[in-house]
């Protein structure tokens, strides 16, 4: 079973969770809104050292702290790294923070509007390595790019796939269906996923829960039969392009769903900033996502 002192952390932890997992696609935007140039690096491996770092100030921050981040979705080479010497895991768990670890390996070319994950060659080895390391769970991306039940189905049904594998493993996944926010019938494709992802809580057994994490609706509480479940542990909710004033707005909001955000997350902080100017950006950062985050 899942390790039970973290289930309890991600249930009723007060604070939200960080997303910091992204990958090869996109971590030159990343780093350019981190003030970190293209030029100002050479070829996979440097850029990977520079997110890398990246992220190791964000987490051994002072701010960075288990009563604001209640887990941490890592990219996978940051799983395998250290942060200030110690396994990144053990690390983020020594302040109470829930690791878990992104497992896709990006998403397939557009099909009918519905993007599916790439097929996950090694996936079980990834598993059973990330359980030794303690992580708890995993995210596994697609996007859901119009109003089509038929493609929404087939979306649903691949995160669902996926999940039964992860579960397998006694650990919890976060699926993730995101819903493109720009669409304009996106509250159509929303009851349409949400419907879907009702059925497929069905399959599962009445000891197995998962996560999922979901584009801000636009109604409030809208997915609240989801947050209500009992096969669900917990329902995050990702900013989606949106900026962190409206990524709040919108998630306090939705009663019982907590953010994970990324470029929300990072928003305002710079490699050029001052570490007092850093842990005070980032502060009132995870303050605002936290009160987020709990006020639904």
């Amino acid at each position: 079973m899942p390790n039970p002192e973290m289930t309890n952390t991600i249930r009723e932890g007060q604070g939200f969770i960080a997303a910091l997992d992204q990958s090869g696609g996109s971590t030159p935007k990343a780093l350019g809104l981190y003030g970190v140039e293209e030029s100002e690096y050479s070829g996979d491996e440097e850029m990977f050292d520079r997110i890398h770092a990246m992220r190791e100030r964000i987490v051994t921050s002072p701010a960075f702290t288990g009563d604001r981040v209640v887990g941490a979705i890592l990219f996978e080479q940051t799983m395998d790294r250290t942060f200030q010497g110690k396994p990144a895991t053990e690390y983020l768990w020594g302040k109470g923070v829930v690791p878990f670890v992104k497992i896709d390996k990006g998403l397939d070319a557009e099909d009918g509007g519905m993007q599916l994950m790439k097929p996950m060659s090694g996936l079980d080895d990834l598993l059973g390595r990330a359980k030794g390391m303690d992580v708890f769970g995993t995210k596994e991306r697609s996007v859901i790019g119009r109003a089509d039940r038929d493609g929404i189905a087939r979306v649903v049904d691949q995160q669902f796939d996926v999940g039964r594998t992860v579960l397998r493993h006694d650990m919890v996944p976060i699926l993730e269906p995101e819903v493109t926010i720009s669409i304009p019938d996106k509250a159509e494709a929303e009851a349409m996923l949400r419907d879907a992802l009702l059925s497929g809580l069905d399959d599962l057994t009445d000891e197995q829960q998962v996560m999922f994490k979901l584009t801000l609706p636009e109604h409030g509480n809208f997915y609240a039969d989801l947050v209500d479940h009992p096969k669900v542990l917990k329902v995050v909710a990702l900013s989606g392009g949106y900026d962190r004033d409206e990524a709040n707005r919108r998630l306090a909001e939705n009663r019982g769903v907590i953010a994970s955000f990324s470029r929300a997350l990072a928003e305002g902080l710079s490699a050029k900033q001052s570490d007092d100017e850093f842990d005070r950006t980032l502060a009132e950062t995870l303050d605002s996502i936290k009160a987020a985050s709990v006020a639904g």
